[in-house]
């Protein structure tokens, strides 16, 4: 199985397709990426072919979430701006008619098909992402109540200094005496790599490993079994459908069309 991971970053998304069974894993990232480990292509996404895109069986996408994160709250409010890139990126997927999943944390403009969060994988993050699904479906875990608290150090907070300040430590693990916020923060994300300016960015590998888990177990085999042209074709229909119920959103905003 063949993957492609846009805006790939570190590789966390990556390493989690590879723990569900994917074969060959490309990543695609406007930045050098020097802890990513499977094959690596620096570029601007939007740039890339829909022929090339249309190698693959399954792409994942997470593009840049400052544009909606709580962690980037304070310098939206400051004035700094970010490029929401999240519907370029879904109409050059659904242009190359191929199944993807776009990911994003909450605020973002995505479809909700999916919620997960690192408590339903033990992990020592809370980190809730959405996922817009294309092309496969996947059941919702069950999103139990948080059992602890960050400032009791059942979970680490990896994001921005961690949420340490004067007379606080929010970066310690209650399971883990004695390590550095980097030994923390691998061992709350599930990755055994990174260094801080990625994990602050990367999808837990849990996350990604169970989708393309459920791509694969529940929906890949039997679309593609008939044969890539039919697929695309059962695509693009898929597309056209998409684009439509876009366009007509769209135009039921009041003072649009």
């Amino acid at each position: 199985m063949k993957v492609l991971d846009l805006f790939c970053g570190g590789g966390g998304a990556s390493e989690g397709m590879k723990r569900a069974g994917a074969d060959e894993i490309w990543g695609v990232d406007i930045g050098f990426q020097h802890h990513y480990p499977f094959w690596f292509i620096q570029a601007d996404v939007f740039n890339l072919s829909l022929k090339f895109i249309r190698q693959f069986d399954f792409v994942w996408a997470s593009p840049p979430c400052q544009a909606y994160s709580y962690a980037a709250a304070r310098w939206r409010n400051s004035g700094k701006t970010w490029p929401d890139l999240i519907a370029r990126t879904r109409g050059l997927l659904i242009d190359a008619a191929v199944p993807f999943c776009i990911e994003n944390v909450p605020g973002a403009p995505i479809r909700k098909d999916l919620l997960l969060c690192g408590q339903m994988f033990e992990l020592h993050v809370i980190r809730h992402r959405y996922f817009e699904l294309f092309g496969f479906s996947c059941y919702q875990p069950v999103h139990r109540n948080h059992r602890g608290m960050v400032m009791r150090h059942f979970y680490v907070t990896v994001a921005g200094t961690g949420g340490n300040y004067p007379g606080h430590n929010f970066d310690k693990l209650r399971c883990l005496e004695g390590a550095t916020q980097l030994e923390t923060w691998r061992y709350a994300m599930g990755i055994d790599r990174m260094d801080k300016k990625c994990l602050r960015e990367a999808v837990p590998p849990a996350y990604a490993e169970f989708i393309f888990g459920e791509f694969m177990r529940n929906n890949y085999w039997g679309m593609r079994s008939v044969n890539r042209q039919k697929f695309h074709e059962v695509m693009n229909q898929l597309g056209a459908y998409e684009r439509r119920e876009n366009e007509f959103k769209e135009s039921s905003v009041p003072g649009r069309g």
